[in-house]
């Protein structure tokens, strides 16, 4: 054994003398898995000579793709020298191979199989089947040339071509654009919608033209898709295409696989147009996103805005709540025609006032909000006073000069900030605190606002539950005869128990339960639990119950559902109508005193008697008054109170124009026997105070009713009669 056998492995193949004779060649060897060097060489020494095979290599320097090499098969096939094809450009050999067909042809990834003409030295094409195949560099290819068609092949070919024609004539009046290739990324057919949608005609787009219009950006996924269908799948690519008048026309293109024998694997491909569709779409979520008046983005693109650029901790964002001073009489003197215009010039000034990158929106009504980022408090003032200048400048209207003012709330974002709504939640708690300060301010929310606004709005909270868990309870206040001092009737007062902050003063609660929009239904519970505890006195005391229970109406219960819900409650306690006493203040029914005067009349249609309460400390017309369907006047409490000092002029004035419009009165705040007395000789009808009567919940009023109708003889409290 020689020394070149180690470690029992054979020595190299090699042919040597010994001893004076010949030894024969041993196996050649291999290295760590791969051929030998020698056995390389046989290999590029066979493929080099060989006249039976064209080969080629391409290399691809950059954006250039050439011929660096060529086999003896190659210039037996080509005419070309060896020399030549040492340095061919590849489009000087593949004259109709475009650039989406060589992306396709040269895969890094997988080899390849095309049928292509090729131009030979004389400037002659061949018609062959290239065979590429990646070389690990991923620059360069090996490209195997098979030439020649055979009389089987061109069989086929015309067979294919009939199978063209059939296609041609079934796809040329469809609507839908369609195109067909039967070898590789090469078009044989297109029909006329196809054409109308890119704008070209048929023989601008046949063989490869047809990805000159896809847009170079959407080039490779088409490619890819094509490719996908010219292996036996699907492909669907969303592309854009290029008409020959430079508009663009968003599509998505279909591909599915076709083979044609004797040709080669091809496609079928179906183009959506899809441009009017999300132009539509884009549409639609522009009008979901954009108040359609001024044209600025609406509440929930601001909520979107703010929450993409919110991060809790960091002090990033400002936002300015603006709410345009005493707009309701634009609308109302000078028309709604010239509110609209109103909101688009202000929207139009705070676009060109603000920084840009700023975002303008307009939260509803006459809101407005305006977002900044890398902002802090004073920068934020200072563009809330540059708003309030611009807006200032005076707007022709109707004929009128109208001067703009907005009330402004500024807020910043700071560590107790942890949501995003919480931003624009108390910038717009600093506007309202802006405008119950004076019109035309611009307020910073500080601590303590911050602290008041997250309190009211807990106790919000707190006041939807005890309304939903029936937690409102009502108190009865009696209300006497002034003739005899019999008690007759009662008001419901409603009183809230809070579990941890005691008694809560309706004075509090009421005003709260109206602006959060809990009054409907904190109203409707009063009504029923009123209805309620009289039918339920009546089975205890019969004859000795109260007559009639007064219950408060909100202004913002005004409205057409109020007669409905009270003939609702009163059917379902089994009552009559006259039980039941509506009181609605005095400022309540100006507000709106046609709409009131509907409203009360299907009341008093119902049988159901009115009260104007607080009368007197409203702004009513007197001549109005006479035309109200209402029985009863409630004269108020602060008249009652002058009758001590001696003043009983206000408190005389209101009983004797109720007297003169046949009406009733109740004196409210009745304290004092004296004050008992002197509204008996004025001509009131009836008396309601603390001292004559606290107010007592339902079982107190049945024991105290009870208790009455056995002891008469009180002075003040005599018998009721019914």
């Amino acid at each position: 054994m020689t020394d070149d056998a180690r470690d029992g492995e054979p020595a190299a193949a090699v042919p040597h003398e010994a001893e004076g004779r010949t030894v024969a060649a041993e196996p050649t060897a291999m290295i760590a898995g791969q051929p030998s060097p020698e056995i390389v060489a046989g290999i590029f020494y066979g493929a080099a000579v060989t006249d039976m095979m064209a080969i080629l290599v391409a290399e691809r320097t950059g954006s250039t793709t050439r011929v660096t090499w060529g086999n003896q098969g190659a210039v037996n096939l080509l005419g070309y020298g060896l020399e030549d094809l040492g340095n061919l450009p590849f489009d000087t050999l593949l004259p109709t191979l475009r650039g989406g067909e060589l992306k396709l042809l040269l895969r890094r990834e997988r080899g390849t199989q095309m049928n292509l003409p090729i131009r030979t030295a004389s400037g002659a094409t061949v018609e062959c089947v290239i065979i590429s195949t990646p070389m690990p560099s991923g620059r360069m290819w090996t490209l195997r040339v098979v030439a020649g068609a055979n009389e089987q092949e061109r069989a086929l070919r015309a067979t294919a071509d009939a199978h063209e024609r059939r296609f041609s004539t079934l796809t040329e009046r469809s609507p839908i654009p369609m195109l067909l290739s039967e070898q590789g990324m090469r078009l044989a057919h297109v029909n006329d919608a196809f054409c109308s949608l890119i704008g070209r005609r048929a023989e601008q787009l046949l063989g490869t033209s047809w990805l000159d219009a896809v847009h170079p950006d959407d080039l490779d996924s088409v490619v890819e898709s094509a490719a996908d269908a010219l292996e036996g799948g699907d492909g669907e690519a969303k592309a854009r295409l290029v008409r020959e008048d430079g508009t663009v026309r968003t599509t998505v293109l279909r591909f599915a696989h076709l083979f044609t024998p004797g040709v080669g694997a091809g496609f079928v491909g179906t183009i959506e147009d899809i441009t009017d569709r999300l132009a539509f779409e884009e549409r639609l979520a522009h009008q979901a996103n954009h108040d359609p008046l001024t044209g600025l983005p609406n509440r929930t693109l601001l909520a979107q805005y703010v929450a993409e650029r919110f991060a809790a901790g960091r002090s990033e964002l400002a936002c300015l709540f603006l709410d345009l001073d005493n707009f309701k009489v634009v609308n109302d003197s000078l028309g709604h025609a010239a509110g609209d215009l109103l909101l688009v010039e202000v929207a139009a000034r705070l676009t060109r006032t603000v920084r840009p990158g700023d975002l303008v929106a307009r939260f509803g009504g006459d809101e407005f909000v305006v977002v900044c980022e890398g902002v802090d408090e004073d920068a934020a003032v200072t563009l809330a006073q540059r708003i309030g200048e611009a807006l200032s400048a005076p707007v022709r209207l109707g004929g009128v000069d109208v001067r703009p003012h907005a009330s402004v709330g500024v807020t910043v974002q700071t560590a107790e900030h942890v949501e995003a709504d919480e931003l624009i939640r108390d910038c717009d708690i600093a506007m309202y605190q802006a405008k119950a300060g004076g019109k035309g301010r611009i307020t910073v929310l500080d601590q303590q606002g911050r602290a008041e606004a997250r309190d009211k709005l807990r106790l919000v909270a707190d006041l939807r539950d005890a309304i939903e868990r029936g937690e409102i309870s009502l108190l009865y206040q009696p209300i006497f005869s002034a003739g005899d001092g019999a008690p007759v009737a009662v008001e419901s007062l409603a009183r809230w128990e809070h579990p941890e902050r005691g008694l809560i003063s309706p004075v509090t609660f009421v005003p709260l339960a109206e602006e959060s929009g809990l009054i409907s239904p904190l109203g409707l519970h009063v009504l029923d639990e009123t209805c309620r505890q009289i039918a339920a006195w009546d089975l205890e005391l019969g004859m000795a119950a109260p007559m009639r229970a007064n219950v408060n109406v909100s202004a913002l219960q005004l409205d057409e559902n109020l007669p409905v819900h009270v003939r609702a409650a009163l059917h379902r306690h089994g009552l009559e109508p006259c039980r039941l006493q509506i009181e609605i203040t005095e400022s309540a029914l100006m507000a709106d005193p046609t709409f009131a005067r509907e409203v009360l009349q299907q009341l008093r249609d119902l049988g159901v008697e009115v009260a104007i309460d607080d009368f007197g400390t409203g702004y009513s017309s007197l001549a109005y008054l006479r035309h109200l369907p209402v029985d009863c006047l409630k004269v108020d409490r602060s008249f009652v109170a002058e009758l001590a000092d001696g003043h009983a002029e206000i408190a005389s004035a209101v009983i004797a124009l109720a007297h003169n419009l046949n009406l009733c009165t109740v004196a409210e705040g009745v304290e004092t026997v004296e004050q008992a007395e002197e509204l008996a000789r004025l001509g009131a009808t009836f008396l309601q105070g603390f001292s004559l009567g606290r107010p007592m919940s339902g079982p107190e009023i049945t024991t105290w009713f009870a208790a009455h109708r056995e002891t008469p003889e009180t002075p003040t409290d005599p018998e009721p009669t019914r």
